[in-house]
């Protein structure tokens, strides 16, 4: 019996993984900032971390923390107006 040559990777060629820790969560992340800010930005910060303590950097998790940050001030912003339009509004009646 003759044994199959094996092949190795070339050096200084490394298998880069198909998937790291916090990428599913960081996408998830991200589109859900755009629909429910708070907790998009709360998932994004985790999948940031998780992809951090890994060693990896997380596009989207990133993505996601701006825009849930931005969405969130622009919601708390637009309360805020509501809330002194319509109150005046209200203690008429």
């Amino acid at each position: 019996m003759t044994n199959a040559p094996q092949y190795q990777p070339a050096p200084g060629q490394q298998a880069t993984p198909a998937d790291y820790p916090g990428k599913t969560l960081g996408l998830v992340g991200f589109i859900l900032s755009i629909v429910v800010p708070v907790v998009g930005l709360i998932l994004s910060l985790v999948a940031r971390s998780q992809s951090k303590s890994a060693g990896f950097e997380n596009k989207w998790a990133k993505i996601g923390i701006i825009v849930g940050i931005i969405l969130t001030i622009l919601g708390i912003i637009a309360f805020i107006i509501n809330m002194a339009v319509l109150l005046p509004m209200l203690q008429q009646y």
